[in-house]
């Protein structure tokens, strides 16, 4: 790394971890507002697709989502780069497993595709420093901070993941021992290498963490992190509960995705909006407005304009603020992509009612019997139904939960039908809830 990009990198962090704090919400959203004004001045006019909207609010400016990121990629970014030449260097990276090649100084990479189209991602250097300092900031308790600016050792990062890529390895250096575990490869065969680094800081999927958390219950894995970290997926219930009782701490979070660097786990435990670099505006999924889909704009980026782009997740607000401090939102939870909540008709008046992911979680966790591994998939009136012994009991016991859920909502049954369970490989996202097909109006349900 040069000079300039570690000083960089070391400056984000002490602006991030020390100096941006605020004295209440409203400071906080004037000191945003500037933030943002400023980017959209200098930065749209630079962007061959906004140049148009140069001068306009933001409000003004399009809503924008992945179909629209990849239609117009080449004039979205200020780098130069076309789609076809970002996606066949992503390809070639992930092919030939080499993250570290770039292109025209410039680091891409791709997401995973579990909404069925791969997204692209760019970074310059300055970017990648940015980012690590922002994310060592977030990530490290006070420990491993003081272990990472003052300690006799550097501070021991093992990362699990489907890619790696120069973003992540941005942490490596002469204070920080960063390694990336290949999930494509599998988990148990990193099982040596992951005793002998013996992690401070322990960062993968959800599922993954909860394999890991199995291991060190069984004492396969003698591992005693500082902190574990969830990443990329949902962080289900019987997995939190698992990696808890293993580790002996509360589970951490990181919302990390192709658009960016969205949300984490403060220290008292909550999840916060990253709002201190992110503009998010809510696009509200219910009466209540405590569900939302986030349209974000991140005004820390320059080189991939990421502005007002609507995320296909499903973000729920907290009830009740954090003592932190911290001045981005509360969030009880991730509850998934918009395409895992499942309809169903209101019996009363055959309106469509969706059932959100958290809801249906809640339902098969609080069934009597403790439930295996499972997959829900809606197709219109019908929910295919797996669990992983394949018992009928345990399948009985499913169908049984989410009965008692759409009785709870008075809504139409589904017609429950039975599927073969297909585990998830290890590089692959875990989908245990999917929507397929909405049903369609006038559909009807008889009882499986």
């Amino acid at each position: 790394m040069r000079l300039t990009d570690t000083l960089r990198l070391a400056g984000q962090l002490a602006r991030t971890r020390w100096l941006l704090r605020f004295r209440d919400r409203a400071a906080f959203e004037a000191w945003q507002q500037r933030q943002v004004q400023r980017f959209l001045d200098t930065h749209l006019p630079r962007s061959p697709y906004y140049r148009s909207y140069a001068g306009q609010a933001l409000s003004a400016l399009p809503i924008v989502d992945k179909q629209t990121m990849l239609a117009h990629f080449d004039g979205m970014n200020t780098a130069g780069i076309t789609l076809d030449e970002a996606t066949q260097a992503g390809l070639a990276a992930e092919t030939a497993r080499d993250f570290t090649p770039q292109l025209r100084g410039i680091t891409v990479g791709l997401s995973s595709g579990t909404s069925g189209t791969r997204g692209v991602f760019l970074v310059s250097p300055g970017e990648r420093a940015r980012w690590a300092g922002i994310m060592m900031a977030r990530a490290l308790p006070r420990k491993l901070m003081r272990q990472l600016l003052a300690g006799n050792r550097p501070v021991k990062v093992a990362f699990f993941l489907r890619a790696n890529s120069n973003l992540y390895t941005t942490l490596k250096s002469r204070r920080v021992d960063f390694r990336f575990y290949d999930l494509v490869q599998g988990v148990d065969c990193h099982l040596a290498g992951l005793i002998a680094q013996q992690p401070d800081l322990l960062v993968a999927p959800a599922r993954i963490l909860g394999r890991l958390a199995e291991l060190a219950l069984d004492g396969v894995l003698p591992i005693r992190p500082e902190r574990v970290i969830s990443v990329a997926e949902v962080l289900e219930p019987d997995d939190k509960a698992r990696i808890e009782q293993a580790f002996g701490q509360q589970v951490h979070q990181l919302y990390q995705c192709t658009e960016g660097f969205l949300a984490y786990t403060c220290d008292a435990g909550v999840l916060h909006l990253n709002e201190e670099f992110v503009h998010v505006e809510p696009e509200w999924l219910d009466e209540d407005k405590t569900r939302f889909t986030p349209i974000i704009t991140d005004f820390s980026r320059t080189t991939q304009l990421i502005v007002r782009y609507r995320l296909g997740d499903v973000l729920r607000l907290r009830s009740t603020p954090c003592g932190c401090g911290a001045a981005g939102s509360a969030i009880e939870a991730i509850e998934g992509r918009c395409d895992d909540v499942l309809w169903l008709h209101s019996a009363q008046d055959a309106s469509p009612a969706p059932l959100f992911p958290d809801m249906v979680r809640q339902a098969v966790a609080s069934a009597p019997a403790t439930l295996p591994d499972y997959r829900i998939e809606q197709r219109g009136m019908t929910w295919r139904i797996a669990v992983a012994d394949e018992e009928d009991a345990s399948c009985a016991e499913l169908t049984a939960a989410l009965r008692r859920l759409t009785a709870r909502h008075q809504l139409t049954p589904p017609i429950f039908e039975r599927m073969p369970f297909s585990e998830t490989d290890a590089h692959v996202k875990r989908r245990r809830i999917r929507c397929v097909q909405r049903p369609t109006t006038g559909q009807e349900a008889t009882h499986a």
